[in-house]
């Protein structure tokens, strides 16, 4: 019986894992119209660490050493920090929601070849195939798209999201993947909260409008993207090779452009849904077993 549910969850998790990262661009979107974004990131992160605070203190982990320390203040840096800090501010720069997350859905391509130079991972030719594939098909999503103006910092902040991300799961891999997940996350989460902090003070005004809209978003960002979906993006790193993992956020632009069109009417061409459809396959080819 609990094998049967390995099974299912192992199966299951990377398909909740996407909806679940999907929202954080749609849950964004709801946040800036209450806090801009490095204001309303301090908010989100206080909540988190004081949540991943609570559990650690019942759980009681094994904290590291100061090495451990040390790798898992870049880490947190990386994945959280800068990562956050591009996309929130892309969407606060007139960028859509369902467009956020184009330019960090190239990370599979960056990431592949980085696994297979630095981690030694071998990426077969089916597997480049369905990398470049999904390349296309992101592509095809982003075809005719402003890239000047406000638009073009936004743009500009969606590829510091993507290096930051891409070099963030790598360096959790090879150097946090052993620190004990409750630890590491406090850290991690402490790290980001200083780095919005000193962002939202020399930049920002740091009003805040305490709206229902923003409370929501704000708690479904910090509760379940930033604990759950971190927390089953790390669990999936510790299971299966970078270039898998990475392969998911394929299907982030497409699930995050259908939420959008429902909820913000942003609208799909036959081009950009094809890409989708690319995006599909190419998730499908790059996660099919080595030979």
């Amino acid at each position: 019986m609990q094998r049967t549910v390995d099974v299912f969850a192992a199966r299951a998790a990377p398909a909740i894992f996407v909806v679940l990262w999907s929202t954080g661009f749609v849950g964004t979107k709801y946040a800036l119209n209450g806090a801009e974004p490095l204001t309303y990131l301090v908010i989100r992160m206080l909540l988190v660490v004081a949540l991943m605070a609570v559990i650690a203190a019942i759980g009681r982990p094994w904290w590291p050493d100061l090495k451990g320390v040390g790798h898992s203040i870049v880490a947190g840096l990386l994945v959280h920090g800068f990562y956050l800090a591009g996309t929130s501010i892309a969407i606060a720069h007139s960028i859509p929601a369902g467009l956020s997350a184009l330019i960090p859905g190239l990370q599979p391509i960056l990431i592949s070849t980085l696994a297979s130079r630095f981690l030694g991972e071998r990426v077969t030719p089916l597997q480049w195939g369905g990398l470049l594939l999904g390349l296309g098909g992101v592509l095809m999503i982003l075809h005719n798209r402003t890239m000047s103006g406000d638009a073009g910092w936004g743009w500009f902040a969606s590829g510091v999201s993507l290096v930051s991300i891409t070099i963030g799961t790598l360096y959790q891999k090879r150097f946090c993947s052993k620190i004990d997940w409750r630890a590491g996350n406090v850290i991690q989460y402490l790290a980001a909260l200083t780095l919005f902090a000193l962002g939202a003070w020399l930049f920002e005004s740091r009003e805040v409008h305490w709206t229902a809209e923003f409370i929501a978003a704000v708690v479904w960002l910090a509760v379940v993207l930033s604990i759950g979906s971190i927390g089953l993006l790390y669990w999936l790193i510790r299971r299966h090779a970078s270039t898998s993992v990475a392969s998911l956020f394929y299907l982030v632009p497409a699930v995050t452009a259908l939420m959008a069109y429902v909820l913000f009417g942003e609208r799909l061409d036959a081009l950009a849904i094809a890409g989708m459809v690319a995006c599909a396959a190419a998730v499908f080819l790059v996660n099919r077993p080595r030979a």
